[in-house]
Parts: C-alpha cells; sequence; structure tokens
C-alpha cells in the first residue's frame, strides 16, 4: 500500500494517471478495514474515487504528484485529495444527456460536508466527511 497507514490516517502520493484511481481506493478500502470502518466504505471509496479523478483530470501540474490524506475522525472520515492546479472546482448539475459533470454532485450526496481549501504552496485541497452511523462505530 502506497504511504503510511498507522494510528488513524492514511497518506499516499499518486501520479496523474488513471491507474491512480483504482490504486486509491484499494488502498483506502485497506486503511478502512483496519480502523474498522467498513461500514461506510462504498459512500468513502465512491467520494475518493470522484476528488481523484479530478484531481488526474484537471488538478495536477504536469509532473507534479495528487496526494490523499484520510484520517479517522470522531464519528467517521475526513477524506483530502491535495493536488498543484490553480483551478477550484464547483458544484454543478449537468444536463440529464450530458458524459460527465457529475462528480462533485455524488460528493455532496455522499458526503456529510465537503469543501476546497487553498493549500501552502501551489495549489488546493477537496476534502470531504463522512459519518459512520453510531451502532456501527467501533
Amino acid at each position: 500500500m502506497n504511504g503510511p497507514c498507522s494510528g488513524g490516517t492514511w497518506i499516499a502520493r499518486w501520479n496523474r494517471h488513471a491507474r491512480s484511481v483504482g490504486r486509491a481506493r484499494l488502498g483506502l478500502r485497506k486503511a478502512l478495514a483496519g480502523w474498522g470502518l467498513s461500514a461506510i466504505e462504498h459512500s468513502a471509496t465512491l467520494v475518493l474515487s470522484e476528488l481523484v479523478t479530478n484531481a488526474v483530470r484537471y488538478g495536477a501540474a504536469a509532473g507534479r504528484q495528487i496526494e490523499t490524506r484520510c484520517a479517522r475522525t470522531p464519528g467517521g472520515l475526513r477524506i483530502e485529495v491535495h493536488d498543484t492546479g490553480a483551478g477550484r472546482p464547483s458544484l454543478r448539475m449537468p444536463a440529464p444527456d450530458a458524459d460527465g459533470g457529475r462528480g462533485l454532485w455524488l460528493v455532496a450526496e455522499l458526503a456529510d460536508r465537503w469543501g476546497v481549501e487553498d493549500r501552502v504552496g501551489p495549489g488546493k485541497y477537496v476534502w470531504a466527511e463522512l459519518s459512520v452511523p453510531p451502532e456501527t462505530y467501533p
């Protein structure tokens, strides 16, 4: 697995390539299993997939990597995807026949909260927070 997964935090860096999306999902699945948070695996991996896909397509400057940071929180999970691109994603509703543009809409639907923040240095990070149902939280 790319990156450390200790004490409730998993950090990994990825090349700007479509293969990175699946690899990031696999890494998060392993981290969630280790933290006992499998109850949110489907939603968390979908959110991560959408954020990493956006970073691969639009966010990372040539030759720069994308960083994922996932951390266990009291009652859930925080996902961050850092990139060096100047553009900032915005939520929009695409036309019904559009081929894409639904990624952030899915993130907004699945996450309790999400946002975009500036980084120290170039780029930004997009974050999302998901809650675990109280009866399933270890």
